[in-house]
């Protein structure tokens, strides 16, 4: 039975076209951190193009997959038992002599002179159901490799769960399958073999997608009838089966399998990151909600700050407009001809001025600015709190989401440090939030600010006493002018012009002041809220920055993932229509 492999240039187009396929595949999964097993499998997947067809034999212990071998074979090469007794994986080659050799734990190579090897590597596997677990994932490994799965199931007991989940997991891989149902001369009547082999199709279809081949078999009977007991071979019903392996999957049908399996391996990777990729996709999209609702909050958070600190701020110029209002009535009832005498006496009028101008002012701003940082202070611990909470609760989502999964440790372990670091910097700001310092700090500043914008040395006074010295500043100017009004007055006898001169001078001097203090407090706060908020983006920073960054990459790897399925389903279609 010649097998010869013929490469024609058209089929060497398309094995080259595969080649950088799946080369582009690789280099996605490398680029983008794939467990290191998946890219194993692939490069495995690949060299299987430079290797024999490779006929994979799968199914339980006792369906009789080692008989199948020998009866396909025509020969007693593989040992035969009714127990799970078939623990290794045995790879069969073509060899001068019947051999036995360990590869590696589990995994032997076996080789026979037998013609059908010479072009098909063929492997026995231990059962779907074997008792030591790592036996099936020994099995799992060639399935990805396997050009052909051909599934033995038993006629007494037809397509089990075990086999069933496992016909699932090699659907996966999107191999082609063929079904030997053996032990059929156990079955009496040829409708049993009938209800049986339905049985099978029928289940297999909903398993696969498509109706695979389904031959019904006896093994025993076959073997017996090539060593020498030829009267068997029709009971056997072998000769279908034999004669697909040897005729349907001629050399253009294998090359076709050699050429499609690799793809079905990539696809089923693929498909897998693909997956992987929109489950992270998903994680982070809520992640960013999450950030994007911590954002939301910051700018309600300032644009309540801001509407209310005017307000506030308002209410604190509201005091020293009053005060001016106040300087007007006084240099109405003062600055007279009947008070000229008066007026003469300037340390008088200073503190009259200090007394019924200046007034409770100082005290007033005070007390005011005092509520107000109260209030600053109390909404930036709030804002930390919320913060802490909606942390805490995508700490709760995350370990809800990955329960399970192994597959991307690393980007899960990543994003839950983050989360916990950022966590854990808020609940620290939380935990030792000093109100009475950061008021203190805030009053400090707001002093300075004030003192700073009226001239004043602060040193270790109150904002209070800031004020009344800048008041007091501003009254010593003004009794000053008064003074020299009064001057002017009694050398000119134009009392009123003077009066109406002083009081522009008042309100020009006290205007200022109260621009500067006002500006000043304004300024203090806006730049404590606006502190505020950069502390907790700084916290929020490096999440931000990680979810960002692992969206832009798990995005373009989608966009590289789906050039590449159209690649495949572009090569499928060739393979498949070629000659």
């Amino acid at each position: 039975m010649a097998m010869k492999r013929i490469l024609t240039p058209e089929r060497e187009a398309l094995l080259h076209d595969e080649r950088r396929v799946l080369g582009d595949l690789r280099a996605v999964l490398a680029r983008h951190g794939a467990d290191r097993e998946v890219e194993r499998t692939l490069e495995r997947s690949i060299a299987q193009l430079d290797e024999l067809f490779l006929l994979v034999v799968v199914g339980e212990f006792n369906a009789g997959k080692s008989a199948f071998v020998n009866a396909l074979l025509g020969r007693e090469v593989l040992r035969e038992g009714v127990t799970p007794t078939t623990t290794e994986v045995e790879v069969l080659r073509h060899g001068e002599n019947h051999s036995r050799a360990a590869i590696e734990e589990h995994l032997y190579a076996v080789t026979a002179p037998v013609e059908m090897l010479r072009d098909i590597q063929i492997v026995d596997t231990p059962g779907t159901n074997a008792i030591m677990r790592e036996h099936e994932m020994i099995t799992s490994r060639f399935v990805p490799r396997a050009d052909l799965v051909l599934f033995v199931t038993s006629a007494d007991r037809p397509f089990t769960e075990t086999e069933r989940a496992f016909l699932e997991r090699i659907r996966d891989w999107g191999k082609k399958v063929v079904v030997a149902i053996n032990k059929v001369d156990i079955l009496e009547r040829e409708d049993q073999v009938a209800e049986v082999r339905s049985f099978v199709e029928r289940h297999a279809a909903v398993l696969l997608g498509t109706t695979p081949e389904v031959f019904p078999v006896s093994s025993r009977l076959a073997l017996r009838a090539k060593l020498g007991e030829p009267g068997l071979w029709e009971r056997s019903r072998f000769e279908a089966l034999e004669r697909y392996v040897t005729e349907t999957l001629d050399e253009e049908s294998r090359l076709r399998l050699k050429l499609l399996s690799p793809l079905g391996v990539a696809s089923h990777l693929l498909e897998t990151q693909r997956s992987l990729a929109a489950s992270r996709l998903a994680l982070l999209k809520d992640d960013l909600e999450a950030l994007g609702e911590v954002d939301r909050q910051l700018e309600v958070y300032c644009a309540d700050m801001a509407r209310d600190v005017a307000f506030r701020m308002a209410d604190i110029e509201k005091t020293l407009v009053d005060m001016e209002q106040r300087g007007h009535r006084y240099f109405d009832d003062t600055l007279r001809i009947g008070r000229v005498f008066d007026l003469l006496n300037r340390s008088r009028i200073q503190r009259e001025f200090e007394r019924e101008v200046v007034a409770d002012a100082p005290q007033l701003i005070e007390r005011k600015v005092g509520e107000l940082i109260d209030w600053i202070v109390d909404a930036d611990f709030r804002q930390w709190q919320a913060v802490t909470e909606r942390l805490a609760e995508r700490r709760r989502q995350h370990r809800d989401r990955i329960l399970g999964d192994q597959s991307s440790a690393a980007f899960h372990a990543d994003r839950s440090r983050l989360i916990d670091s950022v966590g854990r910097e808020a609940q620290r700001v939380v935990e030792g939030y000093d109100k009475a310092r950061e008021a203190q700090a805030l009053a400090d500043g707001a002093r300075n600010a004030v003192a700073a914008s009226a001239a004043v040395g602060a040193g270790a006074l109150g904002l209070g006493t800031v004020v009344s010295l800048a008041a007091t500043s501003a009254a010593a100017d003004v009794t000053g002018m008064l003074m020299a009004g009064v001057i002017a007055a009694l050398g000119f006898f134009i009392l009123p012009a003077r009066r109406r001169r002083a009081k522009e001078e008042m309100r020009t001097k006290v205007s200022a002041l109260r621009t500067r203090l006002a500006g000043a407090l304004r300024a203090e706060f806006e730049r404590e809220m606006m502190r505020g908020r950069q502390r907790i983006e700084e916290a929020i920073a490096p999440y931000s920055r990680f979810v960002r960054a692992e969206q832009a990459k798990l995005t373009a790897m989608e966009s590289e993932l789906e050039t590449i399925a159209h690649d495949i389903r572009s090569l499928r279609v060739r393979i498949e229509a070629a000659d």
